[in-house]
């Protein structure tokens, strides 16, 4: 099946085993991407697999998926046989990301979590030179007032995407087959 994420310009290529309506029953697998964003605009994605004795082969090639857009999508699985007949095998979310190899500079490569706790880190820290929370400004068509979060939501809130950003790292170095980084070891030597 599809990753949690696929980088634009990259060949999409995988055998996808589907037991109990095998290609020789004459069943065909069907994919559809679905874009979770409206904009840009993005049709949704296509992708008839072809077989491959008795697993299908999902392949869509680099030229075709450098058009995708960056950004969350919604794939669903389904197999359809002549007469009509069409049975659901799941869906699930992935990311597109920009292909690095043709970005332009400032492509902002960090994940949603990260940007919005860097972005909660750097409030907190301008907030620390200003004592009020709220004030008013009089002027010509009435008053207008600002209200900032509490200090104390933004740390609540700071913490909550701290622990997104530390499972996201977590799971990249898995991946990378570096280990757990929450998992240490303890040693007990005896005297």
């Amino acid at each position: 099946m599809i990753g949690a994420e696929h980088i634009a310009g990259d060949t999409l290529d995988f055998l996808d085993d589907v037991p109990d309506y095998p290609p020789a029953d004459g069943w065909t697998l069907q994919y559809r991407l679905i874009p979770r964003f409206t904009a840009p605009v993005q049709a949704p994605v296509d992708i008839s697999a072809t077989t491959e004795g008795t697993q299908y082969r999902v392949q869509v090639s680099a030229d075709q998926t450098a058009a995708w857009t960056a950004g969350f999508y919604t794939w669903s699985r389904w197999v359809e046989k002549a007469g009509p007949i069409r049975q659901s095998l799941g869906s699930g979310q992935f990311e597109v990301k920009a292909d690095p190899s043709v970005a332009a500079a400032g492509l902002d490569t960090r994940t949603s979590a990260r940007r919005i706790f860097e972005a909660i880190e750097a409030v907190i820290e301008g907030r620390a030179s200003r004592d009020q929370e709220e004030y008013t400004i009089a002027g010509a068509n009435g008053s207008r007032q600002l209200k900032r979060t509490p200090i104390a939501d933004l740390l609540v809130l700071r913490d909550r995407f701290k622990a997104a950003v530390e499972s996201e790292e977590a799971i990249e170095q898995l991946a990378a087959g570096l280990g757990n980084p929450r998992t240490f070891g303890v040693r007990f030597n005896r005297v």
